[in-house]
């Protein structure tokens, strides 16, 4: 058995050394369908499209995603031609809410917002809004959903967070067509309905906040200011954007070591199911130096000050801060 993996996916390839008879580590980018052609199995990332064009006349019968979004699968295509694929739902959630709850904090502390008489709105509650919900409410905020699909009657309309939010923050997949779709999302007309002049906070996908519909809305002051995780046409992106936000990340937001590792299992429980093999010893991510100073405040875990202004510094390292970031826990393991 052949499996081609994203090079990039960390604490995976000794797991998968066990299971199969060759393992081929590649850039996620670059994979080409003559890397595929007589490969049983693919596990990629966001940044290798897995259609017609990479996988026809191939071999693969099982594609994974280690990832919460699987907008870069033709599930269509997959499941014409009889391959079977799995993504990671909410092996990430806790970090991005990691994320989210630093934000808030530094909102709090280098912007002055005052959580307790503030008012968030979450838009989107799976996997990831549903632990940001718990984050703001620890935090003392008025939390407001926003989620039509699941059809909750204690959420609220998308208008409704427009009109109350201090703070309106994006956790919703992107889709591009149907009732509920997501692309753009928030654009230059929603941007225009803003009276509490809100801070917005993406880590979901770049293209659900039109980017320069939102420059436009920072510039005019009808956004106070903004948190980015995801961008429009991300590794490139709108440099003038990028330094006018409070906060510019290269889509990290779920890049704890938990939450690799989270994806890791999950991939191998798939590939393990489907191929009728033995599930292996779990992955466990990596303990903190033994002299990380930490006192008990979260930003001491993870403070995205630092990977924003990494990004600011250099917007052209955008792949490469995302291929070689550092080591990040959620909770600090003693």
């Amino acid at each position: 058995m052949k499996i081609i993996v994203d090079d990039k996916i960390p604490f995976i390839q000794e797991k998968l050394h066990l299971l199969a008879d060759e393992v081929v580590a590649l850039n996620g980018a670059s994979i080409t369908a003559s890397d595929v052609k007589d490969a049983d199995a693919l596990i990629v990332r966001t940044r290798t499209r897995c259609d017609e064009a990479l996988l026809k006349g191939s071999k693969v019968q099982f594609v994974a995603t280690a990832t919460i979004g699987f907008d870069h699968i033709d599930a269509h295509y997959l499941e014409q031609n009889g391959i079977e694929w799995t993504s990671c739902p909410g092996c990430n959630a806790a970090s991005v809410a990691q994320y989210v709850e630093s934000v808030l904090l530094l909102l709090q502390q280098e912007k002055g917002v005052s959580l307790c008489d503030s008012t968030i709105g979450i838009v989107g509650c799976g996997h990831v809004g549903s632990k940001v919900r718990k984050v703001a409410e620890r935090l003392g905020l008025r939390v407001l959903i926003c989620d039509p699909p699941l059809g909750n009657p204690e959420f609220v309309s998308f208008a409704e967070i427009a009109e109350e939010a201090d703070i309106i923050t994006f956790h919703v997949p992107l889709t591009r067509q149907g009732e509920y779709a997501t692309w753009h999302l928030a654009d230059e007309a929603f941007f225009r309905k803003l009276p509490r002049v809100p801070y917005i906070i993406n880590t979901s996908r770049g293209p659900v906040v039109d980017n320069d519909a939102l420059l436009s809305a920072l510039e005019e002051g009808r956004v106070r200011d903004a948190v980015l995780d995801v961008w429009e046409g991300e590794p490139q992106l709108n440099r003038q954007l990028l330094e006018r936000v409070f906060i510019g990340t290269p889509h990290i937001a779920g890049y704890s070591a938990d939450g690799k590792a989270n994806a890791d299992n999950m991939v191998i429980a798939s590939f393990c199911q489907h191929f009728h093999l033995p599930v292996p010893e779990k992955v466990l991510p990596p303990k903190l130096p033994a002299d990380f100073p930490y006192t008990g405040n979260p930003l001491e875990l993870y403070n995205p000050l630092t990977d924003s202004a990494a990004l600011k510094a250099n917007p052209s390292n955008f792949e490469h801060l995302r291929n070689h970031y550092p080591l990040r826990r959620e909770h600090f393991d003693v």
